[in-house]
């Protein structure tokens, strides 16, 4: 698969470094020529421009790419960015910083397909850990979130329908998944689960049965 991540940050270079040590391919968009160089020395395509810039997005060939990560402190150029990824018909995930308020989210959810908060994320990995858990039990995202990964197994209603098809609340949010012996990775719509199969979901916390009931047995 093939990712335009742009800015090449903490949150991006993690990010774009996952990715390829998975095998997929990654440009990074950057106007920051530091960072750009940075990016280069590590192993990456890149292209040095305005993430909120259609042209340096054209030419990071956002046309062939399945999703774009838009992870600069910018939220302007993280949400022009995503749009310009709509119109080229792949995948947006799009970046809110620390200050996360509810209207915020509200704003931007419906155009793009993810948003991200770092900050929580890694408080909510941080807090799982200490607690000498492992990130496959659910861990609180904030007072009304949770995450959790699910394994798909034998008599699961799940099995065997795309991800697009898998009927979940509106609260809740398949963001990750990968089959029995690969790692977690950004979903097509059109990926079909398997036995064996585990999916990375975000959910409101009183959504979290209903979840449960669409992808595993009943009587799990």
């Amino acid at each position: 698969m093939r990712f335009v991540i742009v800015g090449y940050g903490r949150v991006g270079s993690r990010t774009a470094r996952i990715l390829i040590e998975e095998g997929h391919d990654v440009v990074v968009v950057d106007n920051d020529p530091d960072r750009i160089e940075r990016a280069e020395k590590a192993g990456f395509e890149t292209v040095r421009g305005d993430g909120a810039d259609e042209g340096a997005l054209v030419d990071a060939e956002i046309e062939a790419a399945d999703a774009i990560g838009a992870f600069t402190p910018d939220l302007n150029v993280n949400f022009a960015a995503c749009m310009v990824g709509t119109h080229h018909g792949c995948r947006t995930v799009l970046r809110i910083d620390e200050d996360y308020r509810e209207d915020i989210y509200t704003k931007y959810a419906a155009d793009v397909d993810e948003i991200i908060y770092p900050e929580r994320l890694g408080a909510a990995g941080a807090k799982t850990a200490m607690l000498g858990g492992d990130f496959n039990v659910v861990a609180d995202l904030a007072t009304n979130l949770q995450l959790t990964v699910l394994e798909i197994t034998a008599g699961s209603p799940a099995v065997g329908k795309r991800i697009s098809e898998v009927e979940l609340p509106e609260a809740a949010r398949i963001y990750a998944h990968g089959r029995e012996t690969e790692s977690l990775t950004i979903p097509l719509p059109g990926t079909e689960l398997a036995v064996g199969d585990e999916v990375a979901i975000i959910v409101e916390t009183d959504q979290a049965e209903r979840v449960r009931s669409a992808l595993l047995p009943a009587s799990a």
